[in-house]
């Protein structure tokens, strides 16, 4: 997400940066390019227009003129006004936030209805699905599940399937029942059943109309939700803010949930809905596992879209994905200097267990320049995929000394993770690269050598395509000479 706008909004704020003293002059033919960025990433004009206006009336003040470093004074206003846009406070950049925090509001008696609404194929039913598996996993609250949709054919059913997938109780069908007497029969059995939160997924049309409407009233009505959720697709732009419009009006929205975020290059809905609404954007849906779901933090969400990355949020998933004793052990073995295919088929799937691995370089500060370098054919999950099926089709001694592994080893190893003799030498050679970087990192006293990881000849580098460098933040590439 926000691919386009942070390639552009980069190059405006990189010549700013670059200059030893700025002049009002230059500022306005930097906002002007700021200007043209936000409307081709499909953010609302009245928001372009405020935030312009905003950013401007403090870019050209006497602290920026006198500052230092003015350019990085703009860089920092710039950021501090997408925070305030995307409904955050620019003083609190979300350190302090609960990794388990649900990004709902559940101060209220149980059960805690939640009431999801929006169009046709925006993904609300999949996205109660993420949140009830959200809210069991990490909250440890007891959910209930509750379709309304009684309109497109198998939504009751997909809803139950999805909730025997992420282990969630779903209220049992009963043909026939209108979307009135199921809400309420779902109140009953979460009061009876002593459940914590019940999630009411609400039918969809594929445009607003007054029957859909008339009928989610209704039912707000009825359960009177502590929340109600627009579950909306960050990729249909424009039309996801005249959306929210209409639904705020109609049933008083609490909160929005971005879905497909992930294949959103432009992000112009994150950035407009806010400011249209007045209703938080508090959470995300970043892919289709139960568990690509995301706390929508204004201040980290703002840093991703200016390079300056989220390393928060990188954190907090891999303390969520990465297996601890694992690491614990492969980090033991790497400070003592060793490292055979065992340990680096473990980092694979340490890695792919973390996601998109596009979206976690994203979060390094520095690394946007990087990812320019680093093909995405390297950046696809495939890749790891046939890294890790070469090293699963070795015998447990080849694993443990790769030295072994000759010609006609090869072609079995390839022939049985189907790859090629090529890719096998490849992986072996990073395999040879890495290994003399645990060696080399012993010898310095354990993390001397940690830069040397990022570079091309070992570490992720070597994994991604064995060719592209990677840049120091702010500095020429490592790892070449």
């Amino acid at each position: 997400m926000f691919d386009t706008l942070t390639d552009k909004l980069g190059s405006v704020l990189n010549k700013l940066t670059r200059r030893g003293a700025l002049t009002e002059g230059d500022v306005q033919a930097a906002m002007r390019e700021v200007r043209i960025a936000l409307l081709e990433a499909d953010v609302a004009l009245s928001v372009v227009k405020d935030f312009i206006a905003k950013v401007s009336e403090k870019a050209v003040g006497e602290a920026v003129v006198k500052s230092v470093t003015p350019g990085q004074m703009v860089v920092k206003i710039v950021h501090d006004e997408l925070v305030a846009m995307l409904g955050g406070d620019p003083n609190d950049p979300g350190l302090g936030l609960s990794l388990d925090s649900a990004g709902l509001d559940l101060a209220a008696p149980a059960p805690v209805p939640v009431l999801m609404v929006g169009l046709q194929g925006s993904g609300k039913t999949t996205t109660s699905a993420k949140i009830a598996h959200r809210l069991q996993t990490k909250e440890k609250k007891r959910v209930l599940m509750v379709s309304l949709d009684t309109y497109r054919p198998a939504a009751q059913e997909q809803l139950a399937i999805l909730g025997q997938q992420v282990n969630v109780v779903t209220l049992p069908i009963v043909a026939g029942q209108k979307p009135l007497e199921i809400a309420k029969r779902g109140l009953n059995e979460a009061r009876t059943g002593v459940f914590d939160v019940v999630i009411f997924d609400t039918a969809g049309r594929l445009t607003i109309d007054e029957t859909m409407m008339t009928e989610v009233g209704a039912v707000r009505d009825l359960i009177k939700p502590h929340e109600t959720l627009l579950v909306t697709d960050a990729m249909i732009g424009q039309d996801a803010v005249t959306t929210a419009q209409a639904f705020n009006e109609k049933v008083a929205i609490t909160g929005i949930v971005l879905t497909r975020v992930d294949g959103d290059a432009r992000g112009g809905a994150a950035l407009s809905m806010r400011a249209v609404t007045g209703k938080p954007i508090k959470l995300m849906g970043v892919g289709e596992k139960t568990d690509a779901l995301e706390v929508f933090h204004p201040a980290r969400i703002a840093g991703r879209i200016l390079g300056m990355g989220d390393v928060v949020s990188l954190v907090e998933k891999a303390i969520s994905n990465v297996d601890h004793e694992k690491a614990e052990k492969l980090a033991a073995r790497m400070q003592e200097g060793k490292f055979d295919l065992n340990d680096m088929l473990s980092q694979l799937q340490q890695i792919q267990r973390m996601g998109d691995m596009k979206g976690i370089l994203g979060m390094i500060p520095g690394l946007g320049n990087a990812l320019k370098q680093v093909k995405d054919s390297q950046l696809d999950p495939k890749t790891f995929k046939r890294l890790e099926a070469i090293i699963q089709s070795m015998t447990p001694k080849e694993r443990r000394v790769p030295d072994i592994i000759k010609a006609s080893r090869k072609q079995r190893i390839a022939t049985g993770s189907g790859t090629s003799v090529a890719e096998v030498n490849k992986l072996l050679k990073q395999h040879q690269q890495m290994e003399t970087m645990m060696k080399r990192m012993k010898k310095m006293g354990g993390m001397g050598a940690l830069a040397g990881m990022m570079s091309g000849g070992g570490g992720l580098g070597g994994l991604l395509g064995g060719g592209a460098s990677l840049p120091r933040p702010g500095g020429p590439p490592i790892g070449r000479r």
